[in-house]
């Protein structure tokens, strides 16, 4: 069987299932010519083989010259790092917003995939920004090296505002929102969907306020949250002050607000969210408080 896949793989008019049966086989000797070249497989039968089959048939998928969306999307779920790393080297798969925020999300710990990552014509300028600010220097030293010359200026440009907003210092005058959000709680009308209405009316000094007293986190705690770089320490933040996920995203686009945002963008957050325990949670943010209460005191001394 596996020498009829290698003679079938690579014929356009090849017996449409035959062709299936040989992908679907466990024994990835007979999958793996089919899966990797075949023509004759359509998306469903690509996306039932990546849901159901071995690594190493998710391996076979992810070098195909073309790759729609959905098929990555299901190989990014079950895809172990060997599955990741190809897809994100593989120009000819395309990928839904969500897909490339779970792309970045593996590339947190993997600079290899970083690097292929940052190297992407089609990963949008908010996404870009974002792993550049994780990026350790040598990945972006990398990348500066190998990117094309009509991007290096576009490359530095997200650089520089990097920097600059890593700089800068933010002065908010938040008094009035935290008198208003004390005034709520004290009359029993500060919850959920207060917050949500704060987010949605995008009134960022009141979306700090308000999950102070909900998370029981001190201000400054919450307002470094809001502007740092990580979503998930974030969503932490919203686990602990007892928020459900439909108002989580109204506050995520407070925190985004200069970038074009996709509902989609979330889907892998929502998926985290949806892990997290609250008791977890308020341990972590425990823990934050603590380290910064610490930071404190050693920069004081």
């Amino acid at each position: 069987m596996h020498e009829l896949s290698e003679k079938l793989a690579p014929v356009a008019s090849a017996p449409t299932e035959v062709i299936r049966r040989l992908a679907c086989h466990d024994e990835i000797i007979v999958a793996g010519p089919v899966l990797a070249t075949s023509l004759r497989l359509a998306n469903c039968d690509l996306v039932e083989i990546a849901r159901t089959k071995s690594q190493a048939h998710l391996l076979a998928i992810s070098g195909r010259t073309q790759l729609s969306e959905l098929v990555t999307g299901v190989l990014m779920d079950r895809g172990n790092h060997e599955v990741v790393h190809r897809l994100a080297k593989n120009s000819g798969a395309r990928f839904f917003v969500s897909g490339l925020a779970a792309l970045m999300k593996r590339a947190e710990n993997n600079e290899g995939v970083a690097e292929l990552l940052g190297r992407r014509i089609d990963i949008p300028l908010d996404l870009f920004r974002t792993l550049l600010s994780r990026a350790t220097k040598a990945v972006r030293s990398r990348l500066l090296s190998s990117v094309k010359p009509e991007r290096q200026a576009e490359f530095r440009l997200v650089l520089a505002k990097i920097s600059k907003s890593k700089q800068a210092t933010i002065t908010r005058d938040c008094t009035e929102a935290q008198r208003t959000v004390q005034s709520m709680q004290q009359a029993g009308k500060l919850n959920e969907a207060a917050l949500l209405l704060f987010a949605i009316s995008n009134r960022y000094e009141h979306v700090v306020a308000a999950p102070t007293l909900l998370a029981s986190a001190p201000f400054e705690l919450v307002d470094q949250l809001m502007h740092g770089d990580r979503i998930d320490a974030l969503l932490v933040l919203c686990k602990a002050a007892g928020l459900e996920w439909s108002t989580v995203p109204a506050i995520l686009k407070v925190k985004l607000v200069e970038h074009s945002v996709f509902d989609m963008y979330f889907e892998p957050f929502r998926v985290e969210f949806a892990k997290l325990s609250m008791s977890t949670a308020e341990r972590v943010l425990r823990f934050w408080q603590v380290r910064e209460k610490t930071s404190t005191k050693t920069d004081k001394s």
